[in-house]
């Protein structure tokens, strides 16, 4: 590696140095003399050989001399110059070696600041990853703050729009504490209390409300809190300003995210409108019940003495024509009698009190009648009529007589009416009896139009009517055949129908009917001399009914107002009182209750003539009868009445007694709960039928949700839900009703709609029982 010009500048200096500090400063500084001599005069010379040409020996004096004075001060200058600067060579030296040392030390400092500089690096960059962090959380944490500030934010937003809406919804809503306290309503509840929030906060019922209703509202509160439960509940609510609403409150309890429960919660619907219609509706029902009650006795009273007196004329001595001419009336009499009655039972249908009322009745006697009748009509049209009663019949049965001949007089009273040559034929049959149960099977056939096939599934359908283009003539109501399904189905009984166009139509009834274990009806009466007091006001009934009592042996007095019949039975005794309820000055009900407070009626009956027959049997024998007579009387009915009244049974012909089926097999499928029962038990279809009981409101909720929608498509197929869902517990009835609902194609499916869901919602109600009654029995079988 070569020197640096500086360092060789350095070693030359120093050596330079070095050679005066060795040779001495003397030595040295004569040297330089004389050198310096040498070299003035030398200089000398050559300047003035140069300059003139010629040299002489005062021209070197000059500068000898000046030479020897200046020299020795310069040479002096320049060996202090150069002592001095050994000197600070040497204190260089020194300064060197300490800052040698002193760099071996910054080296060793430097080392170790290098080792610090490092571990600080390490540190800082430690510090710096903690600060990023902390950064990091501070940013996290800034984030969280703002989420949450947005939260709470958007809650407030919530809020104020949930206050918004609870302020603005047109229901009652408020909160109660646990201690039964308000703690917030809504502006409804502020109008109706007539105070603030703020000043409801803190108060209970009794504090708000009059005596009654705080009664009312503590009474339910407390069912909620007790039970757990929510509640509905209905009930006219007083606002402030004196105006009273109806209300259908809902109470729930109320809990926090915990499970806590923090108090209940309560909500009012305005129903007052809803009410109002209710009570019009109801109203309307009433009005109605009461104007076909009126229209009964009205149309009944003449009726009455139309067949009562052309069934008297009929036993009179008559020529043919005349004779005829009376049949025709009886006849036409008879028929308007039925065809009022499925008015009546129209009414009933609507209000569910059309009911059965079973007696023992002889089928032979019932076909012979029935047919004598018919014949009557069939006679005015030159037709031929024919009866056939297949053997073997049971003498006997149980059954009511009077919706069995109405489902029948409507089937002939058909056929007639559509045939207008050839034949109507009318025949009874019966299969072996099982377990006491009879199935009898009426057929009415005819010649007739005839219904074309596509119509078939729809004749039974209320208000419609086939249309006949060769036969315009032969109409009707289209009610007939609908009643006649609907009785002959609460008879647990099958109607059906088959037809050719041009060539007749058949009906087929059949009916499982009991076997009866009660006193046969006579065809005749056993007890006469009876003294008997008629109360009746209108004129024609009184002779028609005297004339029927006197002509079976009784001896009747005749009332024509209420009082007139108390002040008879206050001077006399009877043995039978017969008592009109509709009378001029008092009903009735009204007479037979002074009778009994006045003790006027000890031992002796009281029976109802009515042409009301829109009450049930029962109705009456609750208000103090002790039967009742329908109008127009019939003798059939006064000799049944009086027999059971005024003979003992020992007396009555009785027959041997058999079982009679439970109600529910018209209900249910025993035959599959049987099975069941055998294949899986009874606890598994125990669990079954329970969740059949939680899920049918479900179902029945969107059922009606859908009807008031008017979206047929989804009632059918709620109703085809519900249709499985009951054939798989046995609810056979219940099954057949929402078959009906599903069939969404049928002709007048609107117009029976709601009363098809109607009678759903009430065979529900009654087959469920049923159901679980069965259920129950089995239990205990088991």
């Amino acid at each position: 590696m070569q020197p640096s010009p500086s360092s060789q500048n350095e070693s030359w200096a120093i050596r330079f140095a070095q050679f005066v500090d060795r040779f001495g400063t003397l030595r040295i500084s004569i040297l330089f003399v004389i050198l310096t001599l040498i070299f003035t005069i030398a200089g000398s010379y050559f300047i003035r050989l140069y300059m003139t040409g010629e040299v002489h020996v005062e021209d070197f004096a000059s500068a000898i001399m000046l030479t020897l004075l200046s020299a020795p001060w310069v040479l002096y200058f320049f060996s202090e110059l150069v002592r001095q600067l050994e000197i600070s060579r040497h204190n260089l030296k020194d300064v060197v070696a300490q800052l040698e040392s002193l760099r071996e030390e910054d080296v060793l400092l430097n080392r170790e600041l290098q080792n610090n500089i490092r571990q600080l690096n390490i540190e800082i960059e430690e510090r710096r990853k903690a600060q990023e962090d902390r950064e990091k959380v501070f940013a996290e944490l800034e984030q969280e703050i703002y989420e949450k500030s947005e939260k709470e934010q958007h809650a407030l937003r919530l809020s104020s729009l949930l206050r918004s809406i609870i302020d603005a919804s047109p229901d009652l809503i408020y909160f109660r504490n646990e201690e039964g306290r308000f703690a917030g309503c809504n502006t409804v509840a502020e109008q109706m209390t007539g105070k603030t929030e703020a000043e409801l906060m803190g108060l209970t019922p009794h504090e708000v409300y009059d005596e009654d209703l705080a009664n009312q509202v503590v009474a339910s509160d407390h069912e909620v809190l007790e039970n757990n439960v929510g509640i509905t509940d209905e009930l006219w609510l007083r606002f402030a300003d004196g105006s009273k609403r109806y209300y259908e409150m809902r109470k729930v309890p109320f809990f926090d995210k915990e499970g806590n429960r923090l108090g209940l919660l309560a909500f009012g619907r305005d129903i007052t409108e809803r009410k109002h219609s209710q009570v019009a509706l109801e109203k309307a029902s009433r009005d109605k019940t009461a104007f076909i009650a009126t229209i009964s006795h009205e149309l009944r009273t003449p009726l009455n003495g139309i067949v009562g007196l052309s069934r008297m004329l009929r036993d009179t001595k008559l020529t043919d024509e005349q004779y005829a001419w009376v049949s025709t009336i009886y006849a036409s009499a008879i028929t308007l009698g039925n065809i009022f009655n499925d008015i009546i039972d129209i009414d009933k249908l609507g209000r569910d009190k059309l009911e059965l009322a079973l007696k023992t009745v002889s089928l032979k006697d019932f076909f012979s009648e029935l047919s004598s009748i018919i014949q009557l009509l069939v006679a005015d049209k030159n037709l031929n009529f024919q009866t056939q009663m297949i053997e073997p019949l049971p003498d006997f049965v149980e059954a009511d007589g009077t919706r069995l001949r109405q489902v029948l007089w409507n089937l002939l009273f058909n056929a007639v009416k559509f045939t207008q040559q050839g034949s109507v034929s009318f025949s009874l049959s019966a299969e072996a009896p099982k377990n006491g149960i009879c199935n009898v099977v009426f057929k009415v056939a005819d010649t007739g139009v005839g219904i074309p096939e596509e119509e078939l599934p729809k004749i039974f359908a209320m208000y419609y009517q086939v249309k006949h283009p060769d036969h315009q003539s032969a109409t009707g109501t289209g009610i007939g055949l609908a009643i006649c399904k609907k009785m002959v189905e609460l008879m647990d009984g099958d109607i059906r129908v088959t037809s050719e166009v041009g060539k007749g139509t058949c009906f087929t009834v059949e009916l499982p009917l009991a076997i009866s274990t009660r006193p046969a009806q006579l065809a005749e009466l056993k007890i006469t001399g009876l003294k008997i007091l008629l109360v009746e006001d209108i004129e024609l009934n009184v002779i028609v009914a005297k004339a029927l009592l006197e002509k079976l042996g009784q001896t009747v007095e005749v009332a024509m107002t209420g009082r007139q019949a108390l002040d008879m039975a206050r001077a006399n005794h009877y043995d039978l009182i017969l008592l009109d309820i509709q009378l001029p000055d008092m009903n009735g009900f009204e007479v037979v209750s002074r009778m009994h407070e006045e003790e006027l009626v000890v031992g002796t009956p009281v029976v109802a003539l009515t042409a009301n027959v829109i009450k049930t049997r029962q109705e009456y024998l609750d208000q103090g009868m002790d039967d009742v007579i329908s109008k127009p009387i019939k003798k059939s009915r006064v000799v049944e009445v009086f027999n059971q009244l005024f003979c003992d049974a020992s007396e009555l012909p009785c027959l041997p007694e058999t079982s009679t089926p439970a109600k529910s097999e018209s209900v249910l499928d025993l035959d599959m709960l049987q099975m069941l029962v055998d294949t899986i038990g009874a606890e598994m279809l125990s669990t079954s039928v329970n969740v059949f009981n939680q899920s049918i409101p479900q179902y029945m909720e969107i059922l009606l949700t859908n009807l008031s929608a008017k979206d047929k498509d989804e009632v059918c197929a709620q109703a085809h839900k519900i249709k499985g869902a009951a054939g798989s517990v046995g609810l056979s009835r219940v099954q057949k009703i929402a078959n009906q609902i599903q069939q969404g194609d049928h002709p007048a499916w609107w117009q029976n709609v709601y009363d098809w869901v109607e009678e759903l919602q009430d065979t529900l109600k009654l087959d469920i029982q049923s159901l679980n009654n069965w259920l129950s029995d089995q239990t205990i079988d088991d």
